[in-house]
């Protein structure tokens, strides 16, 4: 039987202004003792990686030394060139700008420099980076290389008898997989680390007249506006806060949501009731770039958008806390309830996969109604 070849990744970095070549691997007794007869190497704590200067000579080496006994991965490293550490992303630059306490490891840059490549959402890019420097934290005196899956178990481990939720664990695994996985290049790791279950809750749903009391309760034009796009259209709150003015296509009556979640552009409906007080808006409010603009003609804050709807509950003298993720779930139920097709609403929703829209089958109560109680 064939010798199965072990796994180096090579990587374009600059270091102190210097082109550098990184090796990244699975912790191997056997390439640490090649690693050492190449030409001095260094060990990265930024990229968390073995590097050496970037010449012929030294790609020459590695080539030679790691023949017949490990396969050399360089689809990230030949045709390409090394991006400058001075390359930040705007998004993600809080991160790499913040004051830090004493003996505190943060995320690598690599780990930083790929969630901006793959254009990862601000929000989902804060969850990987919050969970990825706990774990990261949790094994200090460890090099990342070197941290087996073994310890990884004991990690997630730790999270459930900490009573932390299904959700929370899912995120913190997923964390570490991107890192391993997709940041160093490595083959799929940790799919033997078993995950939660995932828990089918119902969706929380509002009934219409709860939610038309909440429309009529608010006075200000635009946090009308808002509530009502919210349920109207069935967008989740982010979609909302980045809805441009050109996104509302009033000759057909749709509005365009682009890059919604899973990067997926979808059209969903503009209700003639909403286009009367939006063009009220717009002669009130003259926004510039965004539908809803802050201070400085910048994105409507999320924070803001959840203080509207707590209000407007408030008003309209609900007695449970409402978000505005339960006004598109309100979206999706009455609609089912008035006999639209499901798989209209998913195309609404912009759902991949219809299993996520027939959740709403099971909180739609028309069908229910008409079943005959047993005892009546």
């Amino acid at each position: 039987m064939a010798q199965q070849l072990k796994n180096i990744t090579l990587k374009h970095l600059l270091i102190d202004g210097k082109k550098c070549i990184g090796l990244k691997f699975y912790p191997d007794k056997v390439l640490h003792a090649l690693i050492k007869q190449l030409p001095s190497p260094k060990w990265s704590d930024t990229y968390s990686m073995v590097y050496l200067p970037n010449t012929y000579a030294n790609l020459d080496a590695i080539m030679k030394t790691f023949k017949g006994v490990a396969w050399l991965n360089g689809q990230h490293f030949f045709g390409k060139v090394p991006r400058p550490l001075n390359e930040k992303a705007p998004e993600i630059d809080h991160y790499r700008k913040r004051k830090l306490t004493k003996g505190y490891i943060p995320c690598p840059e690599d780990y930083l420099q790929k969630l901006e490549v793959r254009k990862y959402s601000l929000n989902t890019a804060k969850s990987y980076i919050a969970h990825f420097e706990k774990f990261v934290n949790h094994y200090k005196s460890m090099p990342l290389i070197e941290i087996s899956e073994n310890e990884i178990r004991d990690y997630i481990s730790s999270l459930v008898k900490n009573g932390l939720s299904d959700s929370y664990i899912n995120q913190a695994i997923n964390s570490i997989k991107f890192y391993y996985e997709v940041v160093l290049g490595m083959p799929n790791r940790f799919y033997s680390v078993e995950r939660p279950i995932k828990k089918e809750k119902l969706p929380e749903v509002l009934g219409k007249k709860s939610v038309l009391e909440m429309i009529d309760k608010t006075r200000n034009l635009k946090h009308r506006c808002i509530i009502k796009l919210l349920y109207s259209a069935g967008l989740r709150r982010a979609e909302l806060i980045n809805l441009k003015i050109e996104d509302i296509d009033s000759a057909r009556m749709l509005i365009k949501v682009k890059e919604g979640k899973g990067k997926k552009d979808r059209l969903t409906l503009l209700a003639n009731n909403l286009l009367i007080d939006l063009r009220k808006y717009y002669r009130a409010y003259h926004p510039k770039v965004y539908l809803f603009e802050g201070a400085g003609a910048e994105k409507y804050s999320a924070t803001s958008i959840a203080k509207i709807i707590s209000r407007a509950a408030q008003a309209a003298n609900i007695k449970k806390r409402v978000t505005p993720h339960m006004l598109r779930h309100s979206f999706a139920t009455h609609l089912l309830e008035d006999g639209v097709d499901l798989r209209y609403i998913q195309a609404l929703l912009g759902h991949n996969s219809s299993r996520t829209t027939e959740i709403y089958t099971h909180v739609a109560v028309n069908s229910i109604k008409n079943i005959k109680n047993l005892i009546d």
